[in-house]
């Protein structure tokens, strides 16, 4: 996305709008952001290769399910673009017990997600950015740049890599994945879709997501399964909560 060099609409009327947004529609676009279909089963943070049953096979919604536990108990990295923004990258380590950070970089929208125990942690400048892409203008104040913007979904943190329902196998674009055979497991809703590649053996893991979403495309590739990471959630002193975050900005 563009940097924002773009005339800004009358307060009065984004202070209409956004204080008319429903979190809940909010939270939805967090995920489609958040590119997994999208945020958890305990697992050993060391599992990476530990087997699942069956692997790749069975039926797609069976495969899907224990690639997801894999998937939720086992830490790993994954890097790659977006449909979020135009021309930005993101890059996401997870670990069962510390949670999942979200790194997002390119041009205009630097920031950061973090994730545990079902609440996310956005950046502010982050967040406004992704309230543009939705035609909703904010200006996130001096004193705000560096709060996280906290929301809860409801829902664990796997939301923001697990396989959505309702996949089917798609044989002919079955590939390999760094070497790797892998499964072609595709999801559409309308003209959205994510195409999951999984590995065909016994690990039952997740190695590409290719995504598309208005016409925009991207690849998530996922390494280090097992490895070690430090993942630190925003203190305290640095989170606000979303409607606060809203009465702040609305106060200028």
């Amino acid at each position: 996305m563009s940097p924002h060099d773009s005339p800004t609409p009358h307060f009065s009327k984004l202070k209409e709008e956004w204080m008319n947004l429903p979190t809940r529609a909010t939270l939805r676009w967090l995920a489609v952001f958040a590119l997994a279909a999208t945020w958890l089963v305990a697992g050993c943070g060391e599992g990476g290769d530990a087997p699942g049953a069956g692997g790749a096979e069975g039926s797609a919604a069976e495969v899907a399910e224990r690639v997801n536990d894999v998937m939720r108990g086992t830490s790993f990295h994954s890097s790659g673009t977006t449909t979020a923004f135009v021309g930005a990258e993101q890059e996401t380590w997870w670990d069962p017990e510390q949670g999942l950070r979200m790194k997002t970089s390119g041009p205009g929208v630097p920031g950061e997600t973090y994730c545990k125990d079902g609440t996310s942690y956005i950046s502010a400048p982050l967040f406004a950015d992704m309230l543009e892409e939705r035609g909703q203008y904010i200006t996130v104040p001096d004193r705000l740049a560096d709060v996280f913007v906290t929301t809860e979904s409801g829902q664990d943190c796997d939301v923001y890599f697990k396989i959505a329902d309702g996949g089917e196998f798609l044989p002919e674009e079955d590939t390999t994945v760094g070497g790797k055979p892998a499964k072609a497991l595709k999801v559409s809703a309308g003209t959205a879709s994510d195409t999951y590649f999984i590995e065909d053996g016994d690990t039952a893991r997740l190695l590409r997501l290719d995504s598309l979403r208005n016409g925009r495309g991207s690849s998530t590739t996922y390494d280090s399964f097992g490895e070690k990471f430090s993942i630190s959630i925003p203190p305290a002193e640095k989170t606000m909560p979303l409607d606060k975050f809203r009465s702040e900005v609305n106060r200028g």
